[in-house]
Formats: C-alpha cells, sequence, structure tokens
C-alpha cells in the first residue's frame, strides 16, 4: 500500500506519506470470501429496489430522510468495456443539532459485491468550521485507488493512497454494506466467524464483522412484522470500534438502522409490499395410458370407413395406371432373378433407367458402363 498526502490552507504545511506500518495488512478469512463467492446475479436481481427511512431523534422528531436505492446499471472500465452491474445509490439530508448535515453515496458492483467505483461525500455545516469529506474509489488494473479530500474550513487535505487488488479480497465497501444487508435478511443468516475487511474513518483497511442479534416483532403502519437484525462492527486498529445495528424485513426492506451510541436513529413510517421468493411448481405428469380404439365403436367405425376409402382409392388408381403395375412386377421379377447384394442402388439403376432427363443411351457402349449410384471401388465387373 502506498500514499500521498498533501494539505492545503492558512495553517497547513505539506506532510509526507508516514513510514509504513510494522504490522501486516488485514485479510478477510476464508468464511468471508466464501460467502461473497457464493452470491449470484439471479439472488441479487431480486434484491433491487429502493426504500426511504425517516431520520428521527431520541426523542421521535423527525429530523430528515434516508433514501437507499439499488438497480441495474452499466459501467465501463479503463478499458472501455461496459458490462452490466448493481449500482447502488444512497442519499440523506436533515439536521444534527439543529446545524444542516446530509450525505450522498452511489457506488458501482461486481456481481460478487466487488467494489469497481464509489463516490461518497458527506457534509456538517458547523457554525464556526463548517465539515466536508469526500471519497472516491476506483479499480485500476491490478490495484485500488483511492481519494479522499477532507475540508475543515479553510483548511482541505487531499490523500491518494493505492491498494493492491490481491490485498481487497473480501473487502466490503458502503455501497456493497447495503446490498450484502439484504442478502443476509433474505437467507435469514449471517456467515459464521465472516471475518471481511472495510475501510475505517481515517481511510484505512480494517477488519468487518457481522453478528446476528434475532428475530424481533416490530409494528409499522398498523401493521406487525418480523425483522432480522444484524450487527456490523469496524474494528479500527487506530480508533473506537463502530458499530451499527440493522432490522432487516425478510425481504431485505430495511425497517430501521441504529448506530451505538448515536442519539437518532432511521425508522421506516409504512410498510413496503414485501417480495416473496418465486415458487416454480414442477410441470404436471401425465401419465401415459394405452388407447384400446379397438373398443371404442366410434372410433372403430372411423377406422373402419376409412380403410375401404383407402382400398377403393388405391384399386382405382391401378385400374387407371396399368402399367404402374406391371412396372412394380418387371422389378421385382429381376431383383429376384438377380439377387444384388445392395438392394437401394440396385433399384436406384432399375428406375433410373426411366428418368425423363436421362442421356439417350449411345450406340456403341461398354457390356458393363460405369453406375452413377455406386462408388468406383465398388464396381462389380
Amino acid at each position: 500500500m502506498s500514499s500521498k498526502v498533501q494539505s492545503k490552507g492558512p495553517q497547513a504545511k505539506d506532510q509526507q506519506a508516514s513510514a509504513p506500518e510494522s504490522l501486516p495488512p488485514p485479510k478477510a478469512n476464508a468464511e468471508a470470501i466464501d460467502f461473497l463467492s457464493s452470491l449470484t446475479q439471479e439472488e441479487l436481481q431480486m434484491l433491487f429496489f429502493s426504500e426511504t427511512l425517516a431520520m428521527v431523534s431520541s426523542t421521535g422528531e423527525p429530523q430528515g430522510e434516508l433514501t437507499i436505492e439499488v438497480q441495474k446499471g452499466k459501467h465501463e472500465d479503463d478499458t472501455g468495456t461496459i458490462s452490466p452491474c448493481p449500482l447502488v445509490h444512497a442519499f440523506s439530508r436533515g439536521f444534527m443539532d439543529q446545524m444542516l448535515c446530509g450525505n450522498s453515496l452511489l457506488g458501482y458492483l461486481s456481481w460478487n459485491l466487488d467494489i469497481m467505483e464509489q463516490h461518497s461525500r458527506e457534509f456538517i455545516k458547523f457554525h464556526i468550521l463548517p465539515m466536508e469529506r469526500k471519497m472516491s474509489l476506483l479499480k485500476q488494473e491490478d490495484q485500488l485507488a483511492m481519494t479522499r479530500t477532507i475540508k475543515e474550513g479553510e483548511d482541505v487535505r487531499n490523500e491518494v493512497t493505492f491498494f493492491p487488488w490481491h490485498s481487497t479480497a473480501g473487502f466490503i465497501s458502503e455501497a456493497a454494506n447495503l446490498l450484502l444487508l439484504r442478502v443476509m435478511a433474505w437467507r435469514k443468516m449471517v456467515p459464521t466467524n465472516a471475518r471481511f475487511l472495510a475501510l475505517d474513518t481515517d481511510g484505512k483497511l480494517c477488519y468487518s464483522t457481522y453478528r446476528a442479534l434475532g428475530f424481533q416483532v416490530i409494528q409499522v403502519d398498523h401493521q406487525e412484522s418480523e425483522v432480522f437484525i444484524v450487527e456490523q462492527t469496524v474494528h479500527s486498529d487506530e480508533c473506537v470500534p463502530m458499530s451499527c445495528q440493522f432490522y432487516l424485513l425478510p425481504d431485505g426492506h430495511l425497517a430501521k438502522r441504529v448506530q451505538v451510541g448515536s442519539p437518532g436513529c432511521c425508522v421506516i413510517t409504512k410498510m413496503p409490499i414485501l417480495r416473496e421468493e418465486d415458487e416454480i411448481e414442477p410441470p404436471p405428469v401425465f401419465e401415459k395410458k394405452p388407447l384400446a380404439w379397438e373398443d371404442d365403436m366410434e372410433l372403430y367405425s372411423r377406422f373402419l370407413e376409412r380403410k375401404e376409402q383407402l382400398r377403393l382409392s388405391h384399386a382405382s388408381y391401378l385400374q387407371q395406371h396399368p402399367d404402374a403395375e406391371a412396372l412394380v412386377s418387371d422389378f421385382m421379377l429381376f431383383l429376384l432373378l438377380r439377387r444384388p447384394a445392395d438392394v437401394v442402388t440396385f433399384a436406384a439403376e432399375f428406375f433410373g433407367s426411366f428418368a425423363a432427363r436421362r442421356r439417350p443411351t449411345p450406340s456403341l457402349r461398354s457390356s458393363d458402363p460405369p453406375s452413377p449410384f455406386r462408388w468406383p471401388d465398388t464396381e462389380c465387373s
């Protein structure tokens, strides 16, 4: 991992990247990577929907709104290749202690929730020193580039960090986290002992874990529903661990979000239409029953009528074309006399002489001419 830090402002000084840390970089374990590998495109597409939650204070007063939307998008990589992918868009705007605040998130993911591109922005309009943070993540060939901009008043600090792509296996970005929670709600389970990767508030890789807190029945808009509670904890090496609890409906809708230690929370005010898994019924199997048509008087009568019609039709045709019966009789007589091994070729040669487009027979010809119906090596003398 390499990084570069640059600061601007009246009291800012240029800083060089700190010396490499002695601790090895964190790595996601096999349980986390296996869980991400088990995701399928069909499963994720069932979790594409939008939802809106109300931001309320500890006293229940409305403070703003949080909107999360997951849909199918298209992403163009650095080679110009455009591919379909999950697109996550989330934004919120409200007040915190009577100060305007908000954040936005736009992320492009792979079907295994690998980050391809993400842009996020967070701001708090403090009366004395407004604060704004921006971060961009972009996959570039064999590395992940992170650009962070932190603005506090007039001071601006820019950071650019590159992570080797192999070191980001099991990394869960903010956008991926929103979709991963829906998967856990849909499956009603959290991978046991899974240890993912995430970014802490300082933009450093650290461990991220999920823990199932059980089920609970909540009431929303005079309707009761069971929710699956999942707690996510980001274990920073230098900061205090941050935990957030998510109350998820069976189809992945977020019913409530509580950040541990925060006085406010986000809740839904109207029960959404829950989506259930489509049950594909097996095709009906019809047993094959024997048709005893001879026992059916109507079918047997039709059979006799049709049989008599065909007999009369065939007899009439032969009476009108006596040469047909004579031709077939000649062929059968000639066949029994010659007794060829290849009856099909013999018949082709016999009836070929009656073809209308056949070339006229020359006056002088070989007694054993080559046959157009035989291969050269099968000609017999």
